[in-house]
C-alpha cells in the first residue's frame, strides 16, 4: 500500500512538473511574441512574464532536489547543497514577490476609492510596483548572506570553542528562520490586504449599482470578481506551499520518503496551479491557450 501511494505521488509530481513548466513557458512565450509584434509590453504582462520565468526556475530546482534526495540520498556535497539552497531561495523569492506585485497592480488598477492617497498610488501604479520590487531585494540580500554564514559555520563545526560555536550557530540559524519568515509573511499580508480591499471596492460598486437601478453584471463588476478570484486562489495555494515548507523546515530528519514526496507534491502545486489560473483569468492568454488546444486537436486528427 505504501509503495502504491509512493508511486502515485511520484507520477503526480512528474505530471505537475510537466504541466507547470508548460503553462509558465506558455505565458512567457505568448507575452514575448506579443511584445515583438507590438514593440511594447504592459506592466501586467511584464510581471506575468517575469513571474512565469521565475516559476520555471522554482519548478526545476524543486524537482531536481526531490529527485536527488529520494533516489540518491548521498548525492549532495556541502557545496552542492548550498548552491541548490541558494537557487531555491532566489527563485522562490522572485516568484512570491512578483505574485504580490501582480495582486497590488490588480488592486491599484481595478479598485475605486476616493482617498487622495489611493488615487495618487493609482496614478503611479507602475512606480509603486517597481518600488516594491527594488525594496524586497533587501530581504533577498540579507537571506543570502545569512545562508552563506550558516553554511560556512556548518562546514567548520570542528574549529574553535565548541560551546561558543554552538551558540553562534543557533543564533545564525534563528536569524535565517526570521528572515525567511519575514520574506514570506510580508508579501502574504500585502496580498491579503489587496484581496480585502478588492472585496470592499466590489461591495461599494455593487451598492452603487443597486442605488442607480443598474444590474450587478456590468463590466466593472466582472473585472472586480476576476481579480478577486485570482488573488484568493494565490493566497490559498501560497498557504499550502508555506505549510509544507514549514513542516520540512521543522522536522526534516523525521520525514520518510512518502512524507517528503507528499510535501514536494504540495510544493509544486503552488507554481503550477496558480499559473494555470492566471491563464484562464487573462483574456489574451486564455484565447491563445484555446487556440493552441484547437490547433493541437486538428493536428492530432490529421495524424490519424
Amino acid at each position: 500500500m505504501v509503495n502504491l501511494l509512493w508511486s502515485i505521488l511520484c507520477i503526480l509530481i512528474i505530471a505537475e512538473f510537466v504541466l507547470g513548466s508548460f503553462v509558465n513557458g506558455f505565458i512567457a512565450l505568448v507575452n514575448c511574441i506579443d511584445w515583438v509584434k507590438k514593440q511594447k509590453m504592459s506592466c501586467t504582462d511584464q510581471i506575468l512574464t517575469a513571474l512565469a520565468v521565475s516559476r520555471i526556475g522554482l519548478l526545476w530546482v524543486t524537482v531536481f532536489n526531490w529527485y536527488a534526495l529520494v533516489c540518491y540520498p548521498g548525492f549532495y556535497t556541502s557545496e552542492e547543497i548550498t548552491v541548490v539552497h541558494i537557487a531555491w531561495v532566489v527563485s522562490n523569492h522572485f516568484t512570491l514577490w512578483l505574485a504580490t506585485c501582480l495582486s497590488t497592480l490588480y488592486l491599484l488598477k481595478i479598485a475605486n476609492f476616493s482617498s487622495r492617497f489611493f488615487l495618487h498610488l493609482k496614478w503611479k501604479a507602475k512606480r509603486v510596483v517597481l518600488l516594491i520590487l527594488w525594496e524586497n531585494l533587501v530581504f533577498l540580500v540579507c537571506h543570502l548572506a545569512v545562508i552563506s554564514i550558516d553554511r560556512k559555520m556548518g562546514m567548520n563545526d570542528y574549529e574553535g570553542n565548541i560551546s561558543r560555536k554552538t551558540n553562534l550557530k543557533d543564533t545564525v540559524h534563528l536569524t535565517n528562520l526570521t528572515v525567511f519568515t519575514l520574506a514570506n509573511f510580508i508579501p502574504f499580508i500585502m496580498s491579503l490586504t489587496a484581496f480585502l480591499l478588492l472585496i470592499f471596492s466590489l461591495w461599494k460598486h455593487l451598492k452603487k449599482m443597486q442605488l442607480t437601478g443598474k444590474g450587478p453584471q456590468d463590466p466593472s463588476s466582472n473585472v472586480h470578481v476576476r481579480a478577486t478570484q485570482t488573488v484568493i486562489f494565490f493566497l490559498l495555494l501560497f498557504v499550502i506551499f508555506t505549510a509544507q515548507i514549514t513542516s520540512i523546515w521543522s522536522s526534516l530528519t523525521l520525514l520518510n520518503n512518502s512524507a517528503l514526496i507528499l510535501n514536494q507534491f504540495l510544493a509544486i502545486l503552488y507554481p503550477s496551479g496558480h499559473s494555470l489560473i492566471l491563464i484562464w483569468r487573462n483574456k489574451k492568454l486564455r484565447l491563445a491557450f484555446l487556440s493552441f488546444l484547437w490547433q493541437l486537436r486538428c493536428w492530432l486528427k490529421e495524424r490519424k
